[in-house]
């Protein structure tokens, strides 16, 4: 019984829901980002550069040439898609980039805490400070 309620008690630290509910949102920016990448993106890159298409840039490993990259695999060729690799680092520096913008305007929101009051200076510093001022007159 101590393991379970050890467990709960994990569980219920604010901290672990939290990552929790960073990793289901993160899951969900991904696909966000996945798809401003795939259908927004690349193909204004590649209309751009002249219709070039990312997905097919590969090499067969098999000496052989294919028309797509789905050709080769419908073939069962060992292949280096090395296009698609192109896209998911396009793809990551992008969702770096959003988060970094979306902690930047997280914090950007925090208030600075306040500054500490100074602690109020002993009655016997006063009493000294004032009887200082008194001899200097």
């Amino acid at each position: 019984m101590g393991m379970v309620s050890e467990f709960k008690e994990f569980i219920n630290k604010g901290n672990v829901m939290d990552l929790a509910v960073g990793v289901i949102i993160g899951g969900a920016f991904g696909k966000i980002v996945g798809s401003l990448v795939d259908d927004l993106i690349m193909p204004v890159v590649g209309a751009a550069t002249g219709g070039l298409d990312f997905s097919n840039f590969f090499t067969a490993l098999d000496g052989k040439t294919y028309a797509t990259l789905a050709d080769a695999k419908k073939a069962g060729a060992a292949t280096l898609a090395y296009g698609n690799f192109i896209t998911v680092v396009i793809n990551f520096v992008l969702l770096a980039f959003c988060v970094f913008l979306l902690v930047k305007a997280v914090n950007a929101t925090k208030k600075p805490p306040a500054p500490a009051a100074a602690p109020p200076t002993p009655a016997d510093v006063v009493l000294l400070t004032e009887i200082r001022d008194l001899l200097k007159k």
